[in-house]
């Protein structure tokens, strides 16, 4: 892998062609294959980003002796069983969040990789962009204090459609899975580990699945995230973190965000990151250094994180009775 490093894509919706974008902005990688469960498909993607190898099924990728690592982009009721497929034939994979449908399937997930020494890792882009690099950093370096609290919110309107993915039951539909993930990934970034208490609110949908809730996450040290997620309404779609000396506002979208707001006593202060391209990009060269480097796991979104993550919104589906038909 001291040259470029083979990818292949496991499905062929709007996420695969976000990432195949981000790929295409990094020399030391080649998108040498696609798959989808239908060849005119798998065609017609590999012909608009130019890919050498377009296969009509996800076996077929998965055996390919020349692809080094899969990012799996399909709906994340399919997570489990495909990433599964390509760890058995030894690849490499970036499992697109939510990470499985529930902690049950991230656990065999993990295992798998783990018993065949494979790297492994959740697809949360957000982590890997400069400006949350810049946020880490700070975190790490106390220049916000203590941190105290944390409020957050992704709300993006679907119209009600049944039959949409997004609301769709046997998809894993709802917007906890779809937009929550990421705060309360943030949360877990923030904190450094799950709440040890948590409450909730939800409106659900006909269908049955999370159309909108509010969560508020306590820590042992008495710290509070403030969290919402909803396909009903567009939030403001920012993210606050407060600390004893300071907070900082990530300006929307907080999930793509290329400035922050640092407040102090005495100054505000705006902060300008950008990143390149759509900034999927970022978490593709994470894979790749983690590769390079021999690693199975990426320090910045380790596999127990993100087992974590998902065992805590078990826990909100819980409160919520929300269980879908595979989980009956």
């Amino acid at each position: 892998m001291k040259d470029s490093i083979h990818w292949g894509i496991i499905g062929t919706g709007a996420i695969a062609h976000k990432f195949a974008q981000g790929l295409a902005l990094l020399n030391d990688a080649k998108l040498m294959a696609v798959a989808s469960r239908r060849q005119e498909t798998a065609d017609a993607f590999g012909q608009q980003h130019r890919i050498p190898r377009c296969y009509g099924s996800y076996a077929a990728l998965a055996q390919d002796p020349d692809i080094h690592v899969v990012y799996v982009a399909t709906p994340h009721p399919f997570h489990k069983e495909n990433t599964l497929l390509c760890l058995e034939a030894n690849k490499a994979v970036l499992c697109e969040k939510p990470f499985a449908l529930n902690a049950q399937e991230a656990r065999a997930m993990v295992q798998a990789a783990r018993e065949r020494g494979l790297f492994l890792m959740e697809a949360m882009w957000t982590r890997f962009l400069p400006l949350m690099v810049k946020i880490r950093e700070m975190l790490e370096q106390g220049s916000l204090g203590a941190i105290q609290m944390l409020a957050a919110d992704f709300g993006a309107h679907f119209p009600f459609d049944p039959a949409h993915r997004a609301y769709n039951p046997d998809l894993g539909g709802g917007a906890l899975l779809d937009l929550g993930v990421y705060v309360v990934s943030l949360a877990s970034m923030v904190f450094g580990g799950p709440p040890e208490q948590m409450t909730s609110l939800v409106t659900l949908a006909e269908t049955g699945v999370d159309e909108q809730e509010g969560m508020v996450f306590r820590y042992p040290d008495g710290q509070i995230a403030i969290l919402s997620a909803s396909m009903r309404v567009t939030t403001p779609q920012e993210a606050t973190i407060v600390g004893t000396h300071g907070r900082v506002r990530i300006h929307r979208p907080w999930w793509a965000a290329s400035r922050f707001t640092l407040a102090t006593e005495t100054q505000e202060t705006d902060m300008i990151i950008p990143f390149a391209g759509n900034g999927y990009n970022y978490e593709a060269r994470e894979v790749m250094a983690c590769l390079r480097a021999g690693k199975t796991e990426s320090d910045v979104m380790p596999l127990d994180e993100t087992l974590s993550i998902m065992e805590t919104m078990d826990q909100l589906r819980a409160q919520w009775g929300l269980r879908y038909p595979q989980e009956h």
